[in-house]
């Protein structure tokens, strides 16, 4: 319910009686951890709890309206869900929007409701760019990012004295959202701005477990694993 309330204090005086959240989100694909099915509920339930204390927002009322991002194949697509932001941003002129998550959905959407001047929440868009104020001036986010990734490796190095270089080693499809990209991303540039240190990519798409190995002991010396299939070493 914070998260709500949050985007709802956003919004002006002249937002009405009738607070309006646009919702848009993967409506059936449940792999994503923000899709519909698992996070509607909530979002229900906190609107109704909301409603149901006249102290939190006198006078007003909240309801939800809901637009998926998926394509036919269900998967979150940056051509599908601007326009559903902009078909409920017509039809309903809402206060605030919430979601897409992933990250190519919500960068059209977020620059959308920043020139719209309403609020956007969402869990999602872990990106680097996304703390970028500037462009991305009306969204929080919620959840876990990127950048605090790449924080969290600087201290690590600091703390162990890991000072000469990295090597980040992820997968990466080009098929879907990148998570290994962008969560590579953070480190990428986050470790060579904060310290002195040589960072090196190599991203794979068919896993030669073999070559892998040779860049490691060519390279680096100690290997951390991060997220979907990403690999840090360091030397």
């Amino acid at each position: 319910m914070l998260w709500l309330l949050v985007a709802l204090s956003q919004l002006g005086p002249a937002a009405g009686a009738n607070l309006t959240i646009a919702v848009v989100l993967p409506q059936h694909n449940t792999t994503y951890p923000w899709a519909w099915p698992r996070v509607g509920p909530a979002i229900q339930l906190a609107i109704r709890k909301i409603n149901s204390q006249p102290d939190l927002l006198p006078n007003h009322t909240v309801r939800s309206i809901f637009n998926t991002s998926e394509d036919d194949r269900g998967v979150c697509s940056d051509a599908v869900a601007p326009l559903s932001a902009v078909d409920l941003k017509m039809g309903y002129d809402p206060d605030a929007f919430m979601g897409p998550g992933c990250v190519y959905t919500s960068a059209p959407i977020a620059r959308f409701t920043r020139h719209w001047k309403i609020p956007l929440v969402t869990a999602g868009a872990e990106a680097v760019g996304f703390g970028d104020k500037g462009e991305y001036g009306s969204t929080t986010r919620t959840g876990p990012s990127h950048g605090k990734l790449g924080e969290f490796a600087v201290y690590l190095h600091e703390h162990f004295n890991w000072t000469s270089r990295a090597l980040l080693l992820y997968r990466d499809n080009k098929t879907d959202d990148r998570p290994c990209y962008f969560a590579v991303e953070g480190l990428y540039v986050i470790l060579p701005d904060m310290i002195n240190i040589t960072v090196e990519e190599n991203p794979f798409s068919e896993v030669n477990y073999s070559a892998l190995i040779r860049d490691i002991r060519t390279k680096a010396r100690r290997l951390k694993s991060i997220p979907h299939t990403a690999m840090k070493v360091t030397g």
